[in-house]
């Protein structure tokens, strides 16, 4: 399912007009969006949280030419399923 296949369903299960379901969607995605350049966890109850993952930087190598090379830190979203879900899907 994508963006767009999320907001016909919302719309057509809440009898919401398109538009008003992509602001509700928007705004869902937005404020998790802005909870985690916060730094923030963000915990959805039998579905998942989410959190950033700060990674360091290290030395690797240019797989062509072998070269070595520095990759920076980088901090990177991470999602981690929760129990229900998991059991939910678990066929």
């Amino acid at each position: 399912m994508n963006k767009l296949e999320l907001i016909a369903a919302l719309a057509e299960e809440e009898g919401l007009t398109q538009e008003k379901a992509k602001e509700i969607v928007n705004a869902f995605f937005g404020e998790i969006e802005s909870a985690m350049i916060e730094g923030e966890r963000i915990e959805l109850r039998g579905f998942g949280s989410f959190k950033m993952k700060d990674y360091d930087g290290y030395q690797g190598r240019n797989p062509k030419s072998g070269e070595l090379i520095q990759i920076a830190p980088k901090r990177l979203p991470f999602f981690k399923v929760g129990k229900e879900l998991k059991e939910r899907v678990d066929l």
